[in-house]
């Protein structure tokens, strides 16, 4: 196999641990906040959500933006339409990812304001860039 295709199957497994990650974070997010602060509970939540972010959401991204920049070089994509409202979707992702990051802190220090329903609203986030995403890297509709 050449080399191009070990990235791409690199590029995609870090896509898969990053979204299941950013799927599941939120989710964590939605039951974190119905556990009494101080709780066993609300300290295993704490645990999951910093070694969920540390272990493998973080590592993951840095995966797929390093895999997928060397194959948008070597394939030129640059050039592309399709390309430019790809990495602007992965780029608004990205952000979403600081946020979350963000969020895992302001629950490690109990200080948490914000009820589960926003949570679970900000659960989709993810899922509705990724679907543009996919759309954009399959079809390449421009």
């Amino acid at each position: 196999m050449d080399l191009y295709l070990w990235v791409k199957s690199l590029h995609v497994i870090s896509i898969i641990a990053w979204m299941a990650g950013m799927l599941y974070l939120p989710r964590l997010f939605v039951y974190h906040v119905d556990a009494e602060i101080g709780s066993v509970q609300s300290e295993t939540f704490k645990v999951m959500e910093r070694r969920l972010l540390k272990a493998i959401i973080n590592p993951a991204m840095i995966a797929a933006w390093v895999f997928g920049l060397w194959m948008a070089y070597e394939l030129e994509a640059w050039r592309d339409g399709w390309f430019h409202a790809k990495f602007a979707l992965v780029f608004i992702l990205s952000g979403v990812h600081g946020y979350f990051s963000r969020l895992v802190k302001t629950f490690a220090r109990d200080e948490n304001k914000r009820p589960a329903r926003f949570y679970r609203m900000l659960n989709e986030v993810p899922t509705v860039l990724m679907i543009g995403i996919v759309i954009l890297v399959i079809g390449k509709p421009f």
